[in-house]
């Protein structure tokens, strides 16, 4: 690996040079500070800045989303304290999902074996009814099935069934919900 051979190669940003300016304004004055502005007001900017949002969406202070204009949540979503959401693709959050604190959804690595360190990128997926909880580690790829659960400090690298609990670095499945 050629670390000073690293490109982004073929990544598109989403938006003109300018726009993703003012989100990074914007992000760092309304987002990633502990201020407590209404989160009304998070939501209506998110939109503002290409987010697809649902009706009743909490987002709590520090909560950062790199790319609001990859970013999808249903109604319902409720985003903690210190979430973060790379994505660098898209992130679909469905309706009555729970994403707790300091949570990381993440959809960008980086292929090891390549001689450029290539950045890989991959869509995350949280259907309805389910909670991330606190500090989880969600990788790029994954989906979460309906009506599951990531347990506090989880480490998701691969897709969590409907209706099962998982916990653990890497995470298993340890219940299924009836």
């Amino acid at each position: 690996m050629q670390l000073r051979n690293y490109t982004t190669g073929g990544f598109e940003r989403g938006q003109p040079a300018w726009f993703e300016a003012l989100w990074l304004a914007a992000r760092w004055l309304f987002f990633l500070n502990p201020l407590p502005w209404p989160s009304d007001l998070r939501v209506a900017l998110l939109r503002a800045f290409g987010a697809k949002i649902g009706e009743r969406v909490v987002v709590r202070a520090n909560v950062n989303i790199t790319f609001p204009w990859r970013f999808q949540a249903g109604d319902d979503v409720w985003l903690g304290e210190e979430v973060l959401i790379l994505s660098l693709a898209p992130v679909v959050i469905e309706s009555s999902v729970c994403i707790s604190q300091r949570a990381f959804l993440c959809t960008g690595s980086h292929n090891f074996r390549a001689e450029n360190f290539d950045l890989v990128t991959k869509p995350i997926t949280v259907r309805a009814r389910s909670w991330v909880a606190a500090q989880a580690f969600i990788a790029p790829g994954v989906e979460i099935g309906a009506g599951s659960m990531v347990a506090a400090g989880s480490v998701v690298t691969e897709n969590v069934p409907p209706k099962s609990l998982v916990q653990g670095n890497p995470a298993v499945v340890v219940k299924r919900f009836d």
